[in-house]
This record gives structure tokens, C-alpha cells and sequence, in this order.
């Protein structure tokens, strides 16, 4: 059991904890999510399951440290500032180990090389370090707890096991979405009886979420690691095709990973937050990071981005550009310093290369830029008299974005930035149509069939998207239907997975994404 998508943890360990839950008394029913979760950690990652235990009772202990502090008769500038100190240390703490884990050898590789430019005779061991899974979506969820019991935001809970569940919960661990404490420990430790709406709903977004990733992402594969692995054999068409098809499979895959676990958290009437809203759909940057990984960025807004923001220093700078530049572009460029600490942190959030930093800048470049052409644009457009909602302009909008995102993406899946640069170049320099006339298309382990399947299967997704865009529920229509034309679709939708899927021989199976940021 390696992913959610393996027989063992469809057919036995989820029907199996879906009946230990049901069967177990309701106020022991979490106790059965826990023991699930830890065993689910320990088949994946070993041993590892010690780091999410530590951390759990790590903010067990410092959340109830700082409420401690809080009814101590000292002054609240006292009790402030010993507070401040819990929480820095405790950050250290969770982020130290995550950088040691994580990113330390990408520094000492760095800093040896930087040794050897300068002629220094010095030179770091470089260790690398097995990861357990989801260690960068736990160590978030730890981090936003304490930082809320700081606050005030939230009650440090003297509950040591709901606190372990909110961390290890199994069907978030791997990839997300990464969950507020205040808004799902109640609903994990509240022990719901499992309905047959809950059920049926939560299997049917599982069986969409299969469909996403079994169907296009996985068939998809074949094509983007043969262009992506020997970018130099390709012309410049090739790597446009490669780059929309990456963007295509991570989309489809993280996506569809997100229903599965929502879905499977459904069962148990658990609503985490939805981290994808057709994010395509987005005319601008700006707007598709509110769409796309939407808990990460809540996370860097709320725990990033305003403390930077709202920090003393950004305050003085804001008002001394509000009268030196103007109330306009004077806040604007002051919130950049925040926004950059925001993209610095998402690239190297995302993977240890330079290429993740550079798709940090890349999308705060756009982003910054767009913020401060947009009173222009607006002006031109009022002068020109431009209909910026008529559907043409929106969908000059639409289509921008997504060229911008699939470059974005080219860095991000590059093997390295010069990877991606030399890439991004022979789109540049070799873009022709040879390679779609000479053969060259259907042979990167996509065929015509192939090709066929990934776009009625798109189709089939931007149909529902587009429903959703609309506020029409997909599943509370199929739900109204009779019993029959309902059955036909889940059948229909499971004979797709079976017939279509990616798998077998051929096909090696593609682990999720995210599971190892």
C-alpha cells in the first residue's frame, strides 16, 4: 500500500476502517481514525511515523504553554513578549527539522560548489535524508495551530489525541489539502455515523478523482517524462507539447487526488476544504493562485503575507511611499516585500532546485507587474473603449494565463533551471510544425488512440468544470435521478477507469505528485 490508489488501500484498508468506524462506539470512533492514520503513515514511510508523533506532541505541549502564559498575573506586555519567545522557539523547532530533512543538502551542495568558484579548500558532507510522507503539509498544519493559539485565534486543546488525529489524518497526509485546526478537529473527533448520502457522494468523488488521475494523468506520462528527460532530442513544438501536456497531468493529478481524499473524508462526514477551483478559468495570475492549491495559499497569506505586511517597519515604509510615490503605487510597492517573502517561501515549498525558486519569482514577477499595470490597462480600456467583460477580451484574458502557467510549469518539472532555460530556448529558437508531419508525435509512448482518450476525457472534465463554474452540482443531479439512470452513471464512470486506465503493461505507475513536498 504505496498511494491511495492501490487494491490494498481501496479494497481492504478503507472498506475495513469504514467498518471498524461504523461498528465502533461514537465516542471511540476517532480512536479508529487515529489507529488508522498511524498504520496508513507506518505502511508508507516505516519508522518515520515517530517525526508526525513528535510533532503532534509537540504542539500539544506548546499550545497549552502559551495559553499557560496567558493567565499569569504579569502585565499583557510581559505575557506578549514570553509568548512571542514560545512561539519562535517552537517554529525553529518544526521548521528547523524541516530544513535539515529537507533542504540541507541542496545548501551544502551549494555551498560546495561556491567553495570550490572561490578556490577554498573546504567541503561539506552532503547527506540526504529519507522523508516521511507529507512532512511539509503536517509541519504547515503544526505551524498554523500554534500560531493560532498565539493569537487568540484558536484554544489550545488539552487533548492530546485529537491533536495527533488533526495531523495524521490518512487521507490528507500525502498531499493536503493542509487543514485549520479550528475548522476540522471537532469534525474528526466528532465520531458522525456514516450515511448512505455521505457514502454514496464520498465514493462518487472518489471514483471522479480515479477517473482524473488513471485516465489523463497517468496516460499522459509516457509523453511528458520522454520530453522532459531528453529535451535536447526534441525541437521547440515537442516542448510546448510537453509542457501543456505536464501542466494537463499535474492538474489532473493533484486535482483528482484532492477528490479522492476529500471524498474518502466525505464518508466519514468530514468536509475538509476544497484546495481547487477551476483554476483555468482564471484571467490572471494572480486570480489562478486563488483557484489553484488554495489551503498552501491561505497559508502563505495568513501566516506569511500579513505579518510581513503588517509588521512595524512595512507600516513606516507604507507611509513614507504614500507620500513620495503616491497613494496608488506607494502601498503597492511596499506589499511587495511581503509578496516576495510569500513566492520565496511557495518555490522552495514546492522542491529543493533552483528551478522551484526561479518558479517562485517567475510567478511574483507576474503577479507584482500585473498589480501595477492594471490602472493603466483599466485607463486604455476606458479610453479605447475597450469592453473588458465582453467574451473576446475575457478570453484574450483566459488564454494568456494558461500560457503563462504551462511556462511556469516547464521550470517547475525542468530537471534544473539551466534544464529549463535551455528548454524554454529551443521553444524559442526551433518551433515548427516537422515534428507533428514526420511521426514524431506518435512516437513518445502515445498513440493515436491514446491521444483520442486524453481529449474526450478532457472534454468530459471541462463539461463538469464548467457546471461547477456555473454553481451546478454535478452529484446532487445524478442523486435526483431514478435509480437506474443514477447506477448507469457510476457504472459507466467505473467501466471508464477500467477500460481507459492507464495501467498494466506499458504503463508504470505514477506515484502522487505531492506526496514527497
Amino acid at each position: 500500500m504505496n498511494s491511495y490508489y492501490s487494491v490494498a488501500y481501496m479494497a481492504v484498508f478503507l472498506p475495513l476502517t469504514i467498518l471498524a468506524y461504523q461498528l465502533m462506539p461514537v465516542r471511540k470512533r476517532w480512536l479508529v481514525l487515529l489507529a488508522a492514520s498511524y498504520f496508513f503513515f507506518y505502511a508508507i514511510s516505516g519508522k518515520l511515523v515517530v517525526f508526525v508523533i513528535l510533532s503532534s506532541l509537540s504542539i500539544h505541549h506548546f499550545g497549552l504553554w502559551l495559553e499557560h502564559i496567558d493567565h499569569q498575573e504579569e502585565t499583557r506586555k510581559i505575557r506578549m513578549k514570553q509568548k512571542r519567545k514560545v512561539l519562535l522557539f517552537a517554529i525553529l523547532l518544526h521548521m528547523g527539522l524541516l530544513v535539515v530533512l529537507k533542504y540541507m543538502p541542496f545548501f551544502l551542495s551549494n555551498l560546495n560548489q561556491l567553495a570550490a568558484v572561490m578556490g577554498l579548500s573546504i567541503s561539506w558532507s552532503v547527506s540526504r535524508y529519507a522523508l516521511p510522507i507529507g512532512l511539509s503539509f503536517y509541519t504547515l498544519q503544526a505551524v498554523s495551530y500554534m500560531v493560532d493559539v498565539y493569537r487568540g485565534q484558536q484554544k489550545a486543546d488539552p487533548h492530546l489525541g485529537r491533536i495527533c488525529l488533526y495531523l495524521a489524518f490518512f487521507p490528507q497526509i500525502m498531499e493536503g489539502p493542509i487543514a485549520r485546526y479550528r475548522r476540522t478537529a471537532d469534525q474528526l473527533y466528532a465520531g458522525r455515523t456514516i450515511t448512505y448520502t455521505q457514502l454514496t457522494f464520498g465514493i462518487q468523488r472518489i471514483l471522479y478523482g480515479f477517473f482524473k488521475k488513471m485516465v489523463i494523468a497517468d496516460r499522459l506520462n509516457p509523453l511528458v517524462k520522454a520530453i522532459f528527460t531528453n529535451y535536447t532530442d526534441y525541437a521547440g513544438e515537442m516542448i510546448l507539447l510537453g509542457a501543456l501536456a505536464f501542466t494537463l497531468q499535474l492538474y489532473m493529478e493533484f486535482s483528482g487526488t484532492m477528490d479522492v481524499v476529500i471524498g474518502t473524508a466525505e464518508i466519514f462526514g468530514i468536509h475538509l476544504p476544497e484546495n481547487f477551483r477551476q483554476p483555468f478559468f482564471s484571467k490572471s495570475i494572480s486570480e489562478f493562485w486563488k483557484r489553484w492549491h488554495i489551503s498552501l495559499g491561505t497559508w502563505f497569506k495568513d501566516y506569511v503575507f500579513y505579518p510581513v505586511a503588517m509588521s512595524s517597519w512595512s507600516k513606516k515604509l507604507t507611509v513614507r511611499a504614500r507620500k513620495k510615490i503616491g497613494p496608488l503605487y506607494g502601498p503597492i510597492l511596499c506589499s511587495a516585500f511581503a509578496l516576495l517573502a510569500v513566492w520565496i517561501g511557495n518555490g522552495f515549498w514546492h522542491g529543493t532546485g533552483w528551478n522551484f525558486l526561479f518558479f517562485g519569482l517567475y510567478h511574483f514577477t507576474l503577479i507584482f507587474l500585473g498589480s501595477l499595470i492594471l490602472p493603466v490597462t483599466r485607463k486604455w480600456s476606458a479610453k479605447w473603449r475597450i469592453d473588458r467583460n465582453h467574451w473576446l477580451y475575457q478570453s484574450w484574458q483566459l488564454v494568456r494565463t494558461f500560457i503563462l502557467v504551462c511556462i511556469g510549469e516547464l521550470f517547475f518539472h525542468a530537471n534544473g533551471l539551466w534544464a529549463g532555460l535551455q528548454m524554454f530556448g529551443r521553444i524559442l529558437t526551433t518551433t515548427s510544425l516537422a515534428s507533428f508531419q514526420d511521426g514524431t508525435l506518435f512516437s513518445q509512448g502515445l498513440d493515436a488512440q491514446d491521444f483520442i482518450i486524453v481529449l474526450l476525457s478532457l472534454g468530459i472534465v471541462l463539461w463538469v468544470s464548467i457546471q461547477k463554474e456555473r454553481q451546478v452540482s454535478i452529484r446532487q443531479m445524478i442523486a435526483a435521478k431514478p435509480i437506474p439512470i443514477r447506477w448507469a452513471c457510476y457504472y459507466t464512470l467505473i467501466l471508464m477507469i477500467i477500460i481507459f486506465g492507464a495501467y498494466g503493461y506499458g504503463y508504470i505507475p505514477v506515484d502522487p505528485m505531492y506526496a514527497n513536498f
